[in-house]
C-alpha cells in the first residue's frame, strides 16, 4: 500500500545516514584528490619544459578576461547550439563545486557546513540552484549527445569514446545526486524541501512505488555512494582525458596575449645561440599551457582558408599533435635534458609537423579570433618557421629570391630601390628630403610603389589627399619595406634590419602620423615597430577618409550607380578591428548600393596572400582566392571593393581565373572614392 506523501515531514538532503562510513569516504577521498595531484603536478612539471615568459602584467584586464570570457562563456555562444549546451553543463558544475563541498565534508563529519551558507535561507538558495542545474547539466549532456552521434559536425572528428566517458559521468553524476536528493527528502525531516522542486518531485515517485522496508535507506545510500564513487573517479580521470581543458582553460585565458592582436612576439638576436623553435621545449611555457587548453571543438578548422580549400594544415591538428607529443616525450625530456644532443632527437618539423603544414598557413588569425580558450597558433607555427628558415635555410624556393630582393632592394619585386617614388612623377607630391617635414607623411608601401596595378591605387591616394586640402609628403626612395612578409615568413633577422633603418629614417624627420593604404603596412608599423622604439601615430587610408567625408573635405560630385561588395583584408579587419571605416566610405559614395558577403567581417574569408604566402605557389588544393572570388561571384555584383594591395591583387587573378573580367571589377576603395570626386 502507497504511504502517504502529505503525511510525510521532509528536509532537504543530509547524508547522516552514511556518516558510520566516513573512514572509507576519508581514504577514496585521499587517494583519489592525491591522484589528481601527483598527474597535475606531472603536467605542471611538463610546462616548466618551455622557456620563460612574463604573462603577469596588466592584471585587472585579465581579470576582466576571465569575467568575459570564462564565466561570461563570450566566445562560446557565438555557436548558439552547443554554446548553450556548453553554458549549461559549465554554470552546472560551478553551482556543484560548493555542493559537492558540502557532500563530502558531511560526509567526513555530519555537523559540517559550508561558511556564510550553514543552513539557512542562504544554503535553500544553494539547495535550489543545484537542483534546478541538475536538470540544466542533464539537458547539455542530451544535447551533447545528440549533435555527436545524429548531427555529428566534420570538425568534432570522428572519435567519440573520450567524450561519451565525460557524457556518462556528468549524467551519472546529475541523477546519483537527484536520487539521493530525493530519497533523502522521503526520509528524512525538514521544512525546507520546498527550496528543491526537482528533489520533490522524485520523492513523490519513490513515495509512489510503495517499497518495501528498509528499501528506501538502501537506495539512498546507493545513490549517494555512487554519486561519490562518479565524482572521485571523475577527478582522477580529468588529467588523462580531452576534457583537461575543464582545469587549464580559466589559467589560458588568464594569461592570453594582450600584445595587439597583429603582432608576432618580438625574438631576441644577440642573446641565443638558437633561433625560433625545433624542439618541444623550446616553446614558452604558455605555449605549452595552450596545448593543454585545447578543447577539440574544432572551431579554429572550420574558418580556417587553407584547411577549407584542401591543404594539409588543420589548426586543431596542429596544436594536437604538439600536445600529444608533448605528453609522450615531455616525461623523456626531464629526465634526460633539454640539450638536442642528448638523445631526444624529436625534431618537431618532419616528425611531429610537415613543412606543407607549416607553410600552408596565411596568418590570417581566423583560427584564434574562433578560438574560445585564446589558443594562439600564429605564434607557434611562425616560431616554427623562424627555425627553418634562420638555423636551416629550408624554405619554399621562390621564397629566397624575395629575401635577395629586400635585401638588395628593400623591396620584393625584382625593381631598382632607386624608382620607388616613380608613380608619383607629375602629380605634385612633397618629397620629406625636400621640405622637411608635413602634417602627414603618405607612407606607400612597396606594392604601391613597384606593382603596376597598386600604382593606380596609388595616384587614386593623392588625388583624394589633394582634394581634401591635406598636407602630405612621401619619403621616396628613403622609403624601405616594411619587414611584414619576411617576418611572417620566419626571416626575423631581415625583418628588424629593415625595421631599425625605416626607424631611423623616420625619427631624422621627426615623423609622428603615418598614413597608409596597405593593411600589412599598417598593422607592421603600428602593432610591431613599437617593440623596437618606434612609436608613431599609424592611420588606415579607409580611417582617414571616413574622417576627411564626415568633416565635409571630400565633396563628391559622380553618382557611381555600382552594386559594390566589400571584402575584408585580414590585417585590416581581424588583426586590427577597423570594420565600420571601410563600409562608411562605400555608402557615403552617390549611387553605390552595398552587399555583405556571407563571410565578412570578424568571419571574412582569407585572400590567401597573408603570411608571406603572396610570394608562394599554391600547389596544394583549391586556390584560397578562387574560393573567396567564387563567394563573390555568386553575391551578383558588379564590383567588389577592397582596402588592400594583396586582396586586390589576389581577387583581380581570381576574376581572371574564373573568366569573369566583364562582369566583376576589382578596386581598392580609394579608387572608388577618386573616381566619386
Amino acid at each position: 500500500m502507497c504511504r502517504p506523501w502529505a503525511n510525510r515531514d521532509v528536509r532537504p538532503y543530509n547524508v547522516g545516514a552514511v556518516n558510520t562510513n566516513s573512514l572509507v569516504l576519508l581514504v577514496l577521498l585521499v587517494l583519489a584528490v592525491g591522484a589528481f595531484g601527483y598527474n597535475a603536478l606531472r603536467l605542471f612539471r611538463l610546462l616548466r619544459l618551455g622557456k620563460r615568459e612574463d604573462r603577469f602584467d596588466r592584471i585587472g584586464e585579465r581579470l576582466k578576461s576571465l569575467l568575459i570570457y570564462v564565466l561570461g562563456q563570450k566566445r562560446v555562444l557565438e555557436d548558439p547550439y552547443s554554446g548553450v549546451l556548453h553554458l549549461f553543463i559549465f554554470w552546472g558544475f560551478i553551482v556543484f563545486s560548493l555542493g559537492t563541498i558540502e557532500i563530502l565534508g558531511k560526509g567526513l563529519y555530519k555537523g559540517f557546513s559550508l561558511p556564510l551558507l550553514g543552513s539557512g535561507q542562504p544554503h535553500q538558495y544553494l539547495a535550489f540552484l543545484q537542483d534546478v542545474f541538475a536538470l540544466l547539466v542533464i539537458a547539455g549532456v542530451l544535447m551533447a549527445t545528440y549533435r555527436r552521434l545524429v548531427l555529428r559536425p566534420e570538425r568534432l572528428g570522428g572519435h567519440f569514446s573520450d567524450a561519451a566517458v565525460i557524457l556518462v559521468l556528468i549524467f551519472g553524476l546529475m541523477v546519483t545526486h537527484l536520487g539521493a536528493s530525493g530519497l533523502n527528502i522521503l526520509l528524512n525531516r525538514n521544512p525546507s524541501a520546498s527550496w528543491t522542486p526537482v528533489s520533490r518531485v522524485l520523492a513523490r515517485f519513490f513515495a509512489g512505488l510503495d517499497l518495501a522496508n528498509g528499501t528506501e535507506p538502501f537506495l539512498h545510500s546507493l545513490f549517494w555512494w555512487s554519486h561519490i564513487l562518479l565524482l572521485l573517479g571523475f577527478l582522477v580521470y580529468i588529467p588523462f582525458s580531452k576534457h583537461l581543458h575543464i582545469i587549464t582553460a580559466a589559467f589560458n585565458v588568464f594569461f592570453r596575449s594582450l600584445r595587439p592582436q597583429g603582432a608576432l612576439a618580438p625574438m631576441g638576436l644577440e642573446a641565443t645561440e638558437t633561433f625560433g623553435v625545433a624542439r618541444i621545449w623550446e616553446f614558452t611555457w604558455k605555449q605549452l599551457l595552450d596545448l593543454y587548453a585545447c578543447t577539440e571543438c574544432g572551431r579554429c578548422q572550420d574558418q580556417c582558408p587553407a584547411y577549407l580549400t584542401g591543404k594539409p594544415l588543420s589548426p586543431k591538428k596542429l596544436i594536437l599533435d604538439l600536445q600529444g607529443h608533448l605528453l609522450s616525450q615531455g616525461p623523456a625530456l626531464m629526465k634526460r635534458g633539454r640539450s638536442p644532443g642528448n638523445g631526444n632527437g624529436h625534431a618537431l618539423v618532419g616528425e611531429v609537423i610537415l613543412e606543407d603544414e607549416l607553410w600552408a598557413c596565411t596568418t590570417c588569425g581566423a583560427c584564434q579570433a574562433a578560438c574560445p580558450v585564446f589558443i594562439e597558433h600564429i605564434d607557434k607555427a611562425v616560431d616554427m618557421r623562424r627555425n627553418l628558415v634562420l638555423m636551416e635555410s629550408r624554405f619554399p624556393y621562390e621564397v629566397q629570391q624575395v629575401f635577395k630582393n629586400l635585401e638588395n632592394n628593400f623591396n620584393p619585386w625584382a625593381l631598382g630601390w632607386d624608382s620607388r617614388a616613380d608613380w608619383a612623377k607629375g602629380l605634385g607630391v612633397k618629397l620629406l628630403s625636400e621640405n622637411g617635414e608635413a602634417e602627414i607623411l603618405y607612407w606607400v608601401g612597396c606594392a604601391g610603389s613597384f606593382d603596376e596595378r597598386n600604382r593606380k591605387v596609388s595616384r587614386a591616394m593623392v588625388n583624394v589627399l589633394q582634394a581634401g586640402d591635406v598636407d602630405f609628403a612621401i619619403l621616396g626612395t628613403e622609403e624601405k619595406c616594411t619587414g611584414d612578409a619576411a617576418r611572417r615568413i620566419g626571416n626575423e633577422y631581415l625583418f628588424q634590419i629593415l625595421v631599425r633603418e625605416n626607424i631611423e629614417t623616420l625619427d631624422k624627420y621627426r615623423v609622428r602620423k603615418v598614413l597608409t593604404t596597405c593593411p600589412h603596412c599598417y598593422n607592421t608599423l603600428k602593432n610591431e615597430y613599437p617593440q623596437f622604439g618606434g612609436n608613431f601615430e599609424v592611420v588606415h587610408s579607409t580611417e582617414f577618409i571616413a574622417d576627411l567625408i564626415d568633416v565635409g573635405r571630400l565633396k563628391f560630385r559622380k553618382d557611381q550607380e555600382l552594386v559594390v561588395t566589400y571584402h575584408d583584408s585580414c590585417y585590416l579587419g581581424r588583426h586590427n578591428g577597423i570594420y565600420k571605416a571601410p563600409r562608411r566610405v562605400l555608402r557615403a559614395i552617390p549611387g553605390t548600393k552595398v552587399v555583405e558577403l556571407p563571410h565578412s567581417r570578424e568571419k571574412g574569408f582569407c585572400c590567401g596572400a597573408g603570411g608571406g604566402r603572396m610570394w608562394m605557389e599554391e600547389k596544394i588544393g583549391k586556390k584560397i582566392n578562387l574560393e573567396r572570388t567564387e563567394e563573390v561571384l555568386a553575391a551578383k555584383v558588379s564590383a567588389v571593393g577592397t582596402a588592400c594591395p594583396f586582396c586586390l591583387t589576389m581577387l583581380e587573378d581570381g576574376i581572371k581565373s574564373k573568366e569573369a573580367g566583364e562582369s566583376l571589377k576589382a578596386l581598392d576603395l580609394v579608387e572608388l572614392v577618386a573616381q566619386a570626386i
